[in-house]
């Protein structure tokens, strides 16, 4: 059996519902009125839950931005050359982007995975080296990729995953995304589960005009006129009009929630790559967590199939995992929400119903 199949199969419902119920009680008790800090109570229920402990400790927080490029940009769906996305990995190991700033506040290590850059980087650099392939092809045209090139890229994400834990226990695990134009891919996606109209999930990706944008709108919907992808086969979606780093950060999610590890998803490419992964093994979702809303229209959709409600909304459209980063910070105080707020009982307060 393939890597992909056993990893799914080892995902168990393990979220001890003792703890949580324990957790709820004590929110319940808690010195201030009851529910008074809203879905951060929930939060931190949630997470006692995964980890089986009401004093949770978020110690070792790990972001891995997956990269790939994309045959589509042939098509003039991005302001950016597909040359950008080599040349953001370097900046990401030279911790020069903008997830580096972010993560180093949040106390997070940022690491980059080379899942399909058409660029060969040195064996020595210090990133995840899982290319599967130089970009995918232009899907207008062919699909994106062969399936078991599919499968391979979310494998390779299970991979990084098992890695990361070899190395010391993973507390949380962060997802994001590198890889010009790959806005398209993550909307057509969106697209082929949700049979939506494409022009109801299309954003401007770097910030194209009107007239680009109507270009992008009719490529995604010439690519899944072209290749029909089943929405109930998710590999044959990921396949057809996906992404490389798409198909790894489905396999980071997978192989989180096998270990146990709770993930907060980036923007709209890292919720693509969480859509995909929840699609094959719906009890991943239990380990999920949205970050942020993006501006990108689609990402309210992805939200909506998947039922997770992001934390925040601060207009960005970014992605590397920056919003993941920010939202760290927030699971943080989340724990410490359950765990270091006093019951009435502890501070002694007794004349309260």
């Amino acid at each position: 059996m393939s890597l992909l199949n056993n990893t799914i199969e080892s995902i168990k419902d393990s979220l001890n519902e003792n703890v949580f119920e324990a957790a709820i009680e004590r929110l319940a008790n808690q010195a201030k009125p009851a529910g008074s800090l809203g879905i951060m109570e929930d939060i931190s229920a949630r997470l006692a839950a995964i980890k089986g402990n009401i004093d949770v400790q978020l110690t070792n927080k790990q972001i891995v931005t997956c990269a790939g490029d994309h045959g589509v940009v042939q098509e003039g769906v991005s302001l950016f050359p597909s040359d950008v996305t080599p040349q953001m990995v370097y900046n990401f190991v030279n911790n020069g982007a903008s997830v580096n700033v972010i993560a180093r506040h949040a106390g997070a290590m940022v690491t980059a995975a080379d899942l399909g850059v058409n660029h060969d980087f040195d064996k020595n650099l210090p990133i995840f080296h899982k290319k599967v392939r130089h970009g995918t092809a232009n899907f207008t045209k062919e699909p994106a990729m062969t399936r078991q090139e599919a499968i391979r890229s979310i494998e390779a994400g299970i991979e990084i995953v098992e890695e990361l834990c070899a190395k010391q226990e993973v507390d949380i695990l962060g997802t994001g995304d590198m890889g010009i134009g790959n806005t398209t891919p993550s909307s057509a996606i969106i697209a082929a589960f949700s049979g939506f109209k494409v022009e109801k999930l299309t954003g401007r990706g770097t910030g194209i005009d009107d007239t680009a944008l109507k270009n992008k709108i009719k490529v995604i919907e010439k690519g899944l006129e072209l290749h029909n992808p089943d929405p109930n086969d998710p590999i044959d979606v990921l396949s057809k009009v996906g992404g490389l780093e798409i198909g790894g950060l489905a396999g980071l999610v997978i192989g989180a929630a096998a270990k146990g590890i709770p993930v907060i998803c980036d923007g709209l490419i890292s919720t693509a790559g969480a859509l995909i992964a929840c699609e094959l093994a719906p009890e991943a979702k239990k380990y999920l967590f949205a970050s942020h809303k993006s501006v990108e229209i689609g990402h309210t959709y992805m939200h909506e199939r998947l039922g997770l409600d992001p934390l925040i909304d601060l207009k960005f459209r970014l992605g590397e995992g920056t919003g993941a980063a920010v939202c760290m910070e927030l699971l943080d105080l989340a724990t410490r929400i359950l765990a270091d707020i006093k019951t009435f009982e502890e501070v002694g307060i007794t004349d309260v119903q």
